[in-house]
Formats: C-alpha cells, sequence, structure tokens
C-alpha cells in the first residue's frame, strides 16, 4: 500500500513538472514568435492603433527639353495645418485668419470642430501669405513643407507637356503618359492618438520626407517649340481660323523637336481654358488630309513600276467621269507627266494612277506608311484614323482615296509618313522621350530610333523628292513654302469638312496644310502645318504653306544647317489675304471636285482677267456679275461651291499694280 502511494505521488510530481515544462516552452515559443516573427508587423499594427498618418503631397520629377531646359519641376511651399486642441481662443483664431487665407470665419470654425486634433487650414500656400500667417502668432498653427509643380515657360509645349491635379496626378500629356515614372514616394506627417482613438497635441511631429521621382527628358528643342508655336499663331489668327497644328520632326530618327497647337493654354492655371483646349490636336485629331495623298500614291505606284517617271496621263481638259460622277480640276489640263501631276496637284491625273496602280496594292501601300493605324508616339490619346478594307472600296472610292478623300489620318501619322520619303523609304516609329534619369543624372532607361519597316526603295524615295520640289517653286501649288537658300521637298493639301449634321461634305468648311522637308537633298527636318477652317483662303498653298516657311527657315538658321552650294532665292509669294494666282493655284478642295450629274460648280477666277473671266463664263455657261476692272481678287460663292438657280454671282476686280 505505502508502495503504490509512493509511486502516486512520484507520478503526479512528475506530470506536474512536465505540466509545466511544457507550459513554459509554449510560452518561451510563442514569446519568440510575436516578438521576433511578428515583431515588424505587430510594430506597425501598434504604430496604426496610437498613431494617425496624414499624406503629404509626392515630389514629381522634372521634365527637361533636349537641350536640359525644364519645362516642369516641383517647387517646395508650405502647407497651413492647425491643432484646435492646442488653440485657446479659436473664434478669435478664425477671425485673424478668416481674411488672410481668404475663407469665412464660420468656414474655419468648422474646421475646428470635432475630436480631432490635426486638420488642413490650407496647402501649398504663397509665401506671402504664409508670411502674415505667422505674423499672427497663433498657438496651435504651424506649416509643413509640400511640392507643387511649377511650368516655367507657361504656355510653351502645354499640350505634350500636360499637367497635374492636386493629388497630384498626370492628365494630360507626358504628366499623364510617364506619371508613375515622375511621381516620387509620399511623405507623410505623423500624429500620437490616445488609447480611445483620439488625436493629443504633437508639438513635435515626425514628418517622413517623400522620395522625388524620375526626371524625364524629351527630344523636344523649347526653341524649335517656341518658333512653330509663333508661326502657327500668325496662321491660325491670320487666317481666321478656328485652329491649327504643327509638328517638326527628325526625318532620320522619328524624334520629334516641336509640336505645337492653337489654340493653347497657360499650364499653370490650366482651369482658364476650356477642357477642349488641352486636347492635343497633333495625335487625338484625324482628318481628311487632301492632296497631301498624292506624294503617297505615286510613290506606290512608282515602287511597283505600274508608271515610270517619264510617264504622262491626259487630264481631260479638267472634267473627267468615273463611276457615275466626275471629277474636275481647277484648270484645264491636258497632258501632264508624273511630275506635273503633283506640281500642279491634278486630281484626274491622280485618279488615273490609282486606278491603275489598283485598290488591293494602293490599299497595301497606305498601311505600310502607316495610315490607319496608330504611330505609337509615347503621348495619351492618340487615334489610329479611318482606312477601311480595299474589298470594301466601291465605284468612285479608289479615285478618291487616291487624292486623300475619304480617308482619315492624324497629323503625328502623316508627318511619320513623309519621313519615311525623306529617309530613304524606311518608316521611323515618332517619339518624344529620350531618357529617364535620377536626381543625380543617371540614366535609367533610354530611347533609341526605332525603324518600323521598309515601304519603297531609296530610288524611288529619290524620285518622289525630286518631284515634290517642283511644288515649290513657280507654278507650283506651293510656291508660299519656299525657303530662302533650300530646297524643298513639300505638298500642298486642301480639303473639304465632313458636316456632323448632313453627313455630307461641308461647302464652308476646309482643312488646309502643307507638309514637306528640307533640305530636300539632305532632309534635316519634316514639317507639317495643318490650319483648321481657315476663313481668307482655303488653300493649304495660302494659308499653310507661309507658316512651313518661316518655320523651316528659322528652325535651320537655329541648328546651323548650312544653306543649300547654289543659293536659291524665293519665288515670289502670295499674301495669305491676297488673291492667289492660276498659276500658283491648287485645285479646289477635293470634297468639292466630286459632283453627281448635272449642276454648276464655282471656278476660282481669283487673279484672271476680266477676260478670262468672261470666257470661263461662256464655257461654263454661268451668269456672273462683274464689279470693277483688272484683275480678280475676290469672288461669291468661293471656288468650289454648287451654284443654285438663285444664287448670287459675282467676281470683284482692282487695277493691276
Amino acid at each position: 500500500m505505502r508502495y503504490d502511494a509512493e509511486k502516486w505521488t512520484t507520478f503526479r510530481i512528475r506530470f506536474i513538472g512536465g505540466f509545466f515544462v511544457l507550459l513554459f516552452v509554449l510560452t518561451v515559443g510563442r514569446a519568440f514568435y510575436l516578438q521576433v516573427v511578428k515583431r515588424d508587423y505587430l510594430l506597425k499594427l501598434a504604430d496604426r492603433q496610437h498613431q494617425k498618418i496624414v499624406p503629404l503631397i509626392p515630389a514629381r520629377g522634372t521634365i527637361y527639353d533636349a537641350n536640359g531646359a525644364p519645362l516642369a519641376v516641383s517647387v517646395e511651399m508650405d502647407s497651413c495645418f492647425a491643432e484646435p486642441k492646442s488653440i485657446e481662443d479659436q473664434g478669435d483664431a478664425a477671425v485673424k485668419l478668416a481674411p488672410v487665407l481668404g475663407m469665412t470665419r464660420e468656414a474655419i470654425l468648422r474646421k475646428f470642430q470635432g475630436n480631432r486634433n490635426f486638420v488642413w487650414l490650407q496647402r501649398r500656400l504663397t509665401p506671402d501669405t504664409v508670411k502674415r500667417i505667422k505674423a499672427l502668432e497663433i498657438e496651435g498653427v504651424g506649416f509643413v513643407k509640400e511640392t507643387k509643380r511649377f511650368y516655367p515657360n507657361s504656355e510653351i509645349a502645354a499640350h505634350v507637356i500636360g499637367f497635374t491635379g492636386l493629388d497630384p496626378e498626370g492628365l494630360e500629356g507626358i504628366e499623364r503618359r510617364y506619371d508613375s515614372t515622375i511621381l516620387g514616394g509620399t511623405g507623410y506627417l505623423v500624429t500620437e492618438r490616445d488609447a480611445l482613438g483620439r488625436d493629443v497635441a504633437f508639438k513635435g511631429q515626425v514628418v517622413q520626407n517623400g522620395a522625388t521621382g524620375h526626371n524625364v527628358v524629351l527630344t523636344l528643342d523649347k526653341n524649335i517649340q517656341y518658333i512653330a508655336e509663333k508661326e502657327l499663331e500668325k496662321a491660325v489668327v491670320g487666317s481666321g481660323a478656328r485652329g491649327g497644328t504643327a509638328i517638326v520632326m527628325e526625318p532620320q530618327t522619328g524624334k520629334v523637336l516641336a509640336m505645337a497647337n492653337y489654340p493653347t493654354f497657360n499650364l499653370n492655371v490650366p482651369a482658364s481654358a476650356p477642357p477642349a483646349v488641352w486636347r492635343n490636336r497633333a495625335v487625338a485629331d484625324s482628318f481628311e488630309p487632301g492632296s497631301t495623298f498624292k506624294v503617297f500614291l505615286i510613290a506606290s505606284a512608282l515602287e511597283e513600276k505600274v508608271i515610270r517617271p517619264s510617264d504622262s496621263f491626259n487630264c481631260e481638259g479638267g472634267s473627267y467621269s468615273v463611276g457615275g460622277r466626275t471629277i474636275h480640276d481647277t484648270h484645264k489640263y491636258g497632258r501632264l507627266s508624273i511630275g506635273e501631276i503633283l506640281k500642279y496637284s491634278s486630281n484626274i491625273g491622280a485618279a488615273k494612277i490609282g486606278s491603275r496602280l489598283g485598290a488591293s496594292r494602293l490599299y497595301a501601300y497606305l498601311k505600310n506608311f502607316g495610315i490607319g493605324e496608330r504611330s505609337g508616339i509615347d503621348l495619351p490619346g492618340e487615334v489610329g484614323g479611318s482606312l477601311r478594307n480595299a474589298s470594301s472600296w466601291y465605284g468612285i472610292e479608289l479615285a478618291t482615296i487616291s487624292f486623300g478623300q475619304g480617308v482619315t489620318a492624324s497629323s503625328i501619322q502623316l508627318a511619320a509618313a513623309f519621313s519615311a520619303i525623306a529617309n530613304g523609304g524606311v518608316l521611323m516609329k515618332p517619339y518624344l522621350v529620350e531618357k529617364i534619369t535620377d536626381n543625380e543624372g543617371n540614366v535609367l532607361s533610354s530611347f533609341e530610333p526605332q525603324p518600323r519597316r521598309r515601304i519603297i526603295s531609296p530610288e524611288t524615295a529619290k524620285i518622289v523628292a525630286r518631284m515634290m520640289e517642283g511644288v515649290a517653286v513657280e507654278g507650283g501649288t506651293g510656291t508660299n513654302a519656299a525657303v530662302e537658300g533650300y530646297r524643298v521637298a513639300g505638298k500642298t493639301g486642301t480639303a473639304q469638312k465632313v458636316d456632323p449634321i448632313t453627313r455630307g461634305y461641308s461647302l464652308t468648311k476646309r482643312t488646309a496644310s502643307f507638309i514637306g522637308f528640307v533640305p530636300a537633298d539632305r532632309p534635316r527636318l519634316t514639317i507639317l502645318v495643318v490650319v483648321d477652317e481657315p476663313k481668307t483662303s482655303p488653300y493649304g498653298g495660302v494659308v499653310a504653306a507661309p507658316a512651313f516657311s518661316a518655320i523651316a527657315l528659322q528652325s535651320l538658321c537655329y541648328l546651323k544647317v548650312p544653306p543649300d552650294s547654289i543659293v536659291r532665292s524665293k519665288p515670289k509669294t502670295v499674301e495669305v489675304k491676297a488673291a492667289v494666282p492660276a498659276a500658283e493655284e491648287e485645285p479646289a478642295a477635293e470634297g468639292a471636285i466630286v459632283e453627281e450629274g448635272g449642276g454648276s460648280v464655282m471656278p476660282n477666277f481669283r487673279g484672271m482677267s476680266m477676260r478670262q473671266v468672261l470666257k470661263t463664263m461662256e464655257e461654263r455657261g454661268l451668269n456672273v456679275r462683274l464689279l470693277g476692272s483688272g484683275k480678280a481678287v475676290e469672288q461669291g460663292p468661293p471656288p468650289g461651291h454648287r451654284i443654285g438657280p438663285s444664287d448670287q454671282v459675282w467676281v470683284k476686280f482692282v487695277p493691276s499694280a
């Protein structure tokens, strides 16, 4: 019996001892788990329980132009906060702060109310406002540094750079496209809370500084950008147009040196302009390019060897029927060579070349030139334009597409496509960002020129470029685009716009353009100028070509590009508001030159003598009222308009100088 009692006692001692050993091991293990394994997590959890974190606006990286000039920077500014529990007389404080902050006393008191000990009064204040608040010496009102986006050049390259919101998230342009790259790490202001989660006064608050974002270096040259914007504004304002776009590009690399839109806006106060003005028309808008398309047509036909440079076509005296409709040229041309079809911008000649090339081949080449697809430029909101498959081209569509009607493209697409001609037939991807750097200037990533594909042979490109030179010399449609001392290869474009209500071509609204490259034999720049709905003249050779010439000359001089060995004088130009001589005029807008059945189309009388006008009237069977004598300078309706039975038709003459 005694032996059993001792045995039981020993068992109990060992059991209890083992239990305490196990409990100790479990306690030590749990402590190790909490203090070592879960340490970081629990510290953060504890911080969240007794700290309140107020995020501060992160600093964005700088945007530079190609020469290192800052286009967008982040500047430090003071933001004002209050600790309501530390303010002895909140009513008096509100009265003093109200006029300085531009707020009402009641609005400030509402901020002070509630169980909070931290509240923003106003963020990113001007130095003068900060000085005035500090002079009030209000206990419980303090400041913390935050950043604000600032654009040193205000309006220059506004549509390319874009702007940010208050968050500050990028909303437009490069600011939006590279937002995650430019945006820095968020900083924090930390306040203490008690066990019940209430804010307590903090005199020595902790501010965790945010990290500055990366810098972006653009291909844009601020000086060329300024030149493009200045000359584009002249063209738009001088022609009474709705707006315009200009692009300057390096054809061999695809670098965009300038991208201008007018009207523009101040990046520092974007709200001062309507949202429609923020849109970058160069990439977000597409339009019917008109006669500029003839360059792609001729290049494609030459490459396919369906025509030769020495070939000529009968332009039918200015009127040609295709598929039950009639195509008109402004002037009555007979046989024209391929170069002359381009020089005089003959739609009939283009239609005949298109017929020989065929729909499927023309479609394939236009696709290769990048028409109907996005160029891939590093900007948000790019459109691809429209190019229907050749299988859906019916009747006259092959002819109209041959001279740029019934198809749309964006300005950047056209600039890239023309650059392919200047680049020996190789299409390059256009781009705007050169490299990305950190705050120490180390290059984190860089972007190189990207060839997309070869479209035509170098030989064909040279032939087409030589033909394009005829456009800007005497007798061509783009003499206003000539540049003193340099050879210009270019093409004018005039196209009617589609009326969104009638879904037909408008009788009054046009898109006028000129695009080309200089110098023609050693291209350095491709330049596009588009003027939307000009009122003084509908022709690209009149309203867009002068801007091309001015941008080209100033940019070439700035880049120190030597002139041609044989200095070429600029041919006599035509003032934008003056009449254009018959020899320099391009055909009427393409939308007006295709007509169904009969009816009359208003000829272009400008620059003609009274005898020439009378002869044209007799040939067309028109009854026109003649005003004055000399040379025709004004007429109504404008050229290309249909003339109804009740329309008043007149031509005004002034004596020749």
